[in-house]
């Protein structure tokens, strides 16, 4: 990886429960999301990410913090109910500094980011997956077609 490449993992939150009397940002994770997390950690771990930024949704909180990443978390209330374009629009404002970032949100968002990134089709994106992204430039030139898509994970 160059200097210059950005390296995005782009996560939609684990699988969260339906409580009555809860509203759907209290949702919290279930079991299988727990493990799930957990078990997507393992692999992003080895990317080294250096931020993640995550809604502030209960289910997405928990989330990024199972994945027990060696960097800090950054709630971005922007990301809860985001479209492709206000995602976009975060991650154009990220520290020129981060080499790699990791986006913990929600469908539809989290997925229609990964096919305009990259362009390419992703055939489903359910709780617990998430995709790998290289970007040539930086932050701030992120945008529609500007991603290589490197890799899928589902649970």
């Amino acid at each position: 990886m160059s200097p210059s490449t950005r390296t995005l993992v782009v996560v939609r939150h684990a699988k969260a429960g339906h409580e009555p009397g809860l509203s759907d940002p209290e949702r919290p994770l279930t079991g299988r999301g727990e493990r799930d997390a957990r078990e997507a950690g393992e692999h992003i771990r080895k990317l080294r990410p250096a931020l993640v930024l995550a809604s502030p949704s209960v289910r997405t909180r928990r989330t990024a913090e199972l994945l027990g990443l060696d960097a800090p978390v950054e709630i971005e209330r922007d990301i809860y109910e985001a479209f492709p374009d206000d995602l976009l629009g975060l991650l154009r404002r990220t520290d020129p500094g981060v080499g790699s970032l990791v986006l913990v949100g929600h469908n539809p968002g989290v997925h229609e980011l990964v096919a305009s990134l990259t362009g390419e089709r992703v055939d489903g994106f359910p709780p617990g997956a998430f995709a790998v992204i290289e970007l040539a430039g930086p932050w701030e030139e992120a945008g529609a077609g500007s991603g290589r898509l490197v890799r899928t994970y589902h649970p």
